[in-house]
């Protein structure tokens, strides 16, 4: 009977060695490192992992669930502001929770981090030194427990990240040190770093700026709610959003009770009675609450409701989410809306505020931004209501930056086609620049074909005749599989009408596919080769922005400032749709680029934007060999002749 129970004891630990493996020094700290550290003290630990489903043959490809930690702890006198860390995954990483910290992207769980990550603090932003909290573990150190999934690294290999570091300002990290299932690093004040600015001393960080900065303040506080006012700033001179929606995410069980200049698209109080909330809130009439979700989605008012008594009446609301650049209208680069917000135990104080957390803001057609965590500054102030010269002051302050990204490949929202005098083919956009369903039915990666001029006003599922009749003129093989359109909802046409001896002309065409009017719109061309040399642009306003390298920026006249929708054909049955198009000529003189090359390529701009969105270039140009050139100037040379003949005979 003995023997027995030894072997069901052994059987078990051989099954579940088999399931996960523990490193019994995993939590160990490495005491003498620590020790010599005066600056932040970073260390990654690995905890376990098991095998998950489904289980293959394939080693690299077997994913395991696994279980680590991390810490960071302020050795230095002085405190640590919005710490903010990096762990570089490698093994494609998947996190599914992270216990101690956010991430700093904004993103959802589950996040891919296989290419590395940041974590920033929530709920414990700053790390206090220990003189000051005499050596309070909780105040000077914070753990982070992370659960996830990574692949390919079998016991007993070790899955470390590549590095670990610190991403504040003004610190510099060695390569950090690997023992065992342990990563340390203590990361030092960089002497060689300069401020930009002599900062006063006091306790918040100083305000930082991007493309879009966005400021949460609190306004007024009580014990279980507080009233917020969120403020956001467009920065950027090309930026842009239309029918912005904004969210977040209530880390502490919050909830919106009532709003102001702003309104969520959900107003369900459902999840506020059946949860924790009207369990506190017995006797809370939940039926008029704005919104219970976790996660809300916020969107601006229409302008009818700028002087509403209940839910207007704030400066720089009520826009229908347009926020344009400062560069074109500066009164309508701001909005502004206010919340009230209704708190949970353990909450129950007036100084016991904490902002939502995962910022994120997008618009139609617009570029995408990336919002960091909001960060405690110094409170913002207002002018006096009384209208005396006094300032009042918000009860606390919190600023989200937010910047905007570069489109990835197959991922931008508008394309550019190319197009020459010298050439008579149309080089179109590239093939799935907007995307591609997965299970697409045409190759999603082969290169475009040439199309003819007039195929520019079809759409792409009705161009495939001319594409195919087109190759045929021009002897160009047709693939059995044709490629995918670019699928964007706006597409503009670059093309170089002329060249000659002081100067020459391009055209650019704006088609929108989309079934949306945009107003106001603005577009804007790089121009590195031939920005010095522009002159004129003859149906639209166009200005040079100093500020950004060889840019011009071209926004529509007064009152041709829509861009209109697609629309039908004269006869629905039988024409395809029509695109919405502007269009304008514009002129560049040589004078002050004499070595410009514009039959060879440099009369193409290097970057397109439409609305602040960054649009898909050709991956070639028109080809230059001036062939149609050469004859052109050889039927002048023709012309000029018989002319002279002829005079000679009269």
């Amino acid at each position: 009977m003995q023997l027995n129970r030894v072997l069901l004891f052994t059987l078990l630990l051989i099954s579940d060695a088999f399931a996960q493996d523990y490193d019994d020094d995993a939590a160990s700290p490495p005491l003498p490192a620590l020790d010599n550290c005066d600056g932040i003290f970073l260390t990654y630990t690995f905890i376990s992992r098991a095998k998950e489903f489904p289980h293959v043959k394939n080693a690299s490809a077997q994913a395991y669930a696994f279980k680590s930690m991390a810490k960071i702890m302020n050795t230095m006198n002085t405190d640590l502001k919005a710490w903010k860390m990096f762990i570089g995954f490698q093994h494609d990483e998947i996190l599914v929770s992270v216990d101690g910290a956010v991430l700093t992207e904004g993103s959802d769980f589950p996040a891919k981090v296989g290419n590395g990550t940041s974590l920033s603090g929530f709920p414990q932003t700053d790390l206090l030194n220990s003189i000051d909290t005499a050596g309070d573990i909780n105040q000077i150190q914070v753990k982070i427990d992370l659960t996830g999934t990574q692949f390919g690294v079998k016991p007993p290999g070790v899955p470390l990240p590549k590095t670990i570091k610190l991403q504040n300002d003004g610190f510099k990290c060695p390569n950090p040190t690997q023992k065992g299932s342990n990563m340390y690093v203590c990361c030092v004040k960089d002497p060689k770093f300069k401020k930009k600015k002599k900062e006063e001393k006091n306790k918040f960080l100083p305000r930082q700026y991007g493309d879009l900065n966005i400021v949460y303040d609190v306004l007024q506080a009580y014990e279980n709610n507080y009233l917020a006012q969120v403020t956001i700033d467009n920065d950027n001179p090309l930026g842009r959003l239309d029918n912005w929606n904004i969210t977040w995410e209530w880390m502490r069980n919050e909830f919106i009770n009532t709003m102001r200049g702003a309104y969520t698209f959900k107003k369900d109080s459902s999840d506020c009675i059946y949860g924790v909330q009207g369990q506190y809130y017995k006797n809370l009439d939940f039926t008029p609450v704005m919104n219970c979700e976790k996660k809300p989605v916020i969107t601006d008012l229409p302008p009818e409701m700028e002087n509403d008594d209940k839910l207007g009446k704030l400066p720089f609301c009520c826009k229908n989410g347009t926020l344009l650049p400062p560069t074109m209208n500066e009164t309508k680069s701001h909005a502004i809306f206010q919340l009230q917000v209704f708190k949970m135990p353990p909450d129950l104080n007036r100084t016991a505020l904490f902002p939502p957390q995962h910022w994120k803001i997008n618009g139609f057609l617009n570029p995408q931004y990336t919002c960091g965590p909001p960060k405690r500054v110094s409170p913002s102030t207002f002018p006096d209501p009384s209208g005396l010269m006094a300032s009042t002051y918000a009860v606390a302050s919190w600023q989200v930056v937010c910047n905007i990204t570069r489109p990835k490949l197959k991922s931008s929202r508008c394309c550019v086609s190319f197009s020459a005098f010298y050439n008579d083919s149309i080089v179109p956009c590239n093939t799935c620049a907007c995307g591609c369903d997965e299970d697409a039915t045409c190759d999603t990666n082969a290169p475009p074909l040439l199309l003819p001029s007039e195929a520019l006003l079809v759409p792409f599922q009705n161009r495939t005749a001319k594409a195919k009749a087109w190759a045929k003129l021009k002897h160009r093989d047709i693939p059995k599989r044709l490629p995918c359109g670019d699928n964007c909802g706006v597409s503009i046409n670059w093309h170089v009408s002329s060249d000659y001896r002081k100067g020459w002309t391009a055209r650019i065409t704006i088609f929108n596919w989309a079934d949306y009017t945009f107003k106001d719109w603005f577009t804007s061309v790089r121009m590195d080769k031939a920005f010095d040399g522009f002159e004129k642009v003859y149906s639209f306003n166009g200005t040079k922005l100093p500020k950004l390298k060889n840019t011009v920026f071209f926004q529509g006249l007064i009152g041709l400032n829509y861009l209109m929708p697609i629309s039908d054909g004269k006869n629905p049955d039988v024409d395809p749709r029509v695109p919405g198009k502007v269009q304008s000529v514009m002129s560049f003189s040589k004078k002050h680029t004499p070595d410009i090359d514009v039959i060879h390529g440099d009369g193409f701009p290097t970057r397109v934007y439409f609305n602040g969105e960054e649009c898909s270039l050709p991956t070639e140009m028109p080809s230059g060999d001036g062939r149609r050139y050469m004859v052109s100037v050889l039927c002048l040379v023709l012309i000029a002749v018989m002319v002279v003949f002829v005079l000679i005979g009269m």
